[in-house]
């Protein structure tokens, strides 16, 4: 359903001077200033995937359950990601606005469809960064020994703060602390190359440390299932999406950052794996995931503290990104009319830096509290999001050719439709081997909205649910 585009006309005085400030009609939606290219979107975009703090904090999960298949099940997911980032890049280009995956779908596959991705991204945006924040206390371990809850939520806190900054400030921020975390990445990955244990072979052998000093054999099934963990390893990339209205030409600089960050990010995560599976002393150590024991064994006390920091640097860094990106999902929401019009006003609001604070307060402190739920459980309920929400974005790529659509100018991705019909079954595969406690988690989450959506939006169709694309975007 095209009717959902409600483009944000801007005033005559913006008209008249191209140089002049973003600024809105007086009762026209709320734009965000265009701030950033390519480059601060890169940085800011690449540091959302966090590589190094995925690395070390999501990655040793996969380790205990995968073994020495962990590096194959990641670059299976990698090259499902080239699939998603094309629907990302072609969607992001034809719908940039701040929604990012409700925004395209919402337009492309119908609102109800945009109301469930806005859903299923809100969790991910919700759970994401506490589940990082997390492994702070791990890493802060050789200088001071905390609570992983209580510092995660430390971490969620100050993310928040630097949230309510100017957008241009945090991305050379994040870009700081993106080096640091590519450094000791790097650091990893020479190590565990230089004390290799075992051949290149070990990458496919599927085997895992099981009870008792055995030896299990990984199966293709356990690899199935965990993809819905490797295929949020690199998630970020769609960062590039939700900053598109912030983004200077966006037309041609989403699909650029979208792609160049993906590849820039499997490169990072996959490369310290393969060395790790390939350096481990033992197939117990490897399915412990003990990471920075591993470093300190390769080389000194010294060395594994430096890499500890860089990664706690690195979560921090990725705290601040997601809690930039995911206040842009409730902003957007506010100024689409998804709630009753007090919870509007209020999260539409922006501060004297550009930046939606209200919302931004919003997605920090409820972060904050997260971290002190189960983790697996917190895990658990990401993967099933990401992957039904990237199965919807396919269904709306399926869609991006018809009528009008067919003409608007945006980036095309190749081998369309038989890449999005791909990712469809794939995807949709992958859900049905997923824990049925997260499948219902999810399930009751969703039920819950699509209810709000028939009692609330649904009746009130021309006053809410109305997804907005600036002008300026189109042209």
């Amino acid at each position: 359903m095209t009717d959902t585009l409600r483009p944000v006309q801007p005033s005559s005085a913006a008209a008249e001077a191209p140089d002049a400030p973003d600024l809105p009609a007086p009762d026209g939606p709320r734009k965000l200033k265009r701030s950033i290219g390519v480059v601060g979107g890169t940085l800011l975009t690449i540091s959302c995937v966090t590589p190094a703090s995925t690395l070390f904090v999501v990655v040793p999960d996969l380790f205990s359950t995968l073994g020495t298949a962990t590096a194959l099940t990641i670059a299976v997911g990698s090259l499902l990601c080239i699939a998603v980032a094309f629907c990302y890049s072609e969607l992001g280009t034809l719908i940039p606005s701040a929604g990012g995956e409700y925004a395209m779908v919402s337009t492309l596959a119908g609102r109800l469809a945009g109301w469930l991705v806005f859903v299923l991204s809100l969790l991910v945006v919700m759970i994401v960064p506490p589940v990082i924040a997390m492994g702070t206390a791990d890493y802060l371990a050789p200088v001071v020994h905390l609570n992983p809850s209580m510092a995660g939520a430390g971490v969620m806190l100050l993310a928040t703060l630097a949230g309510l900054l100017d957008l241009r400030a945090n991305a050379w921020i994040t870009g700081v602390f993106l080096v640091l975390e590519v450094v000791a990445a790097a650091v990893v990955a020479v190590l565990g190359f230089a004390h290799s244990e075992r051949g290149a072979g070990s990458l496919v052998s599927m085997e895992v440390a099981g009870q008792g000093g055995h030896t299990d054999t990984v199966t293709a099934m356990l690899v199935v299932s965990g993809l819905a963990i490797a295929l949020f390893v690199t998630q970020g990339f769609s960062t590039a999406v939700y900053l598109s209205e912030e983004m200077e030409n966006p037309r041609r600089n989403v699909a650029r950052t979208v792609l160049a960050t993906l590849a820039i990010s499997a490169v990072i995560i996959l490369v310290p794996v393969i060395a790790i599976t390939l350096g481990a002393s033992d197939l117990a150590e490897l399915t412990g995931g003990d990471i920075s024991g591993m470093v300190a064994a390769w080389s000194n006390s010294a060395v594994g503290t430096f890499v500890s920091l860089c990664v706690a640097l690195a979560i921090i860094n990725a705290g601040i990104v997601m809690v930039i990106q995911n206040s842009r999902v409730l902003f957007a929401s506010a100024r689409d009319k998804a709630w009753p019009e007090p919870v509007n006003n209020v999260l539409s609001r922006l501060g004297r830096f550009g930046s939606p604070w209200v919302a931004t307060l919003l997605v920090g402190v409820p972060g904050a509290v997260l971290c002190f739920v189960d983790l697996d459980t917190l895990y658990g309920i990401t993967g099933v999001s990401v992957t039904g929400m990237y199965l919807l974005v396919a269904v709306a790529a399926l869609l991006a050719r018809r009528g009008s659509h067919a003409h608007t100018p945006a980036w095309r991705m190749p081998l369309w439709p038989a890449l999005p019909v791909l990712l469809i079954a794939v995807l949709a595969y992958v859900l049905t081997q997923q824990e049925t406690s997260h499948l219902l988690w999810t399930g009751g989450i969703t039920a819950a909205a699509t209810l709000y959506w028939a009692l609330y939006l649904r009746p009130r169709r021309e006053s809410r649910w109305l997804v907005t694309v600036p002008e300026d975007a189109q042209a």
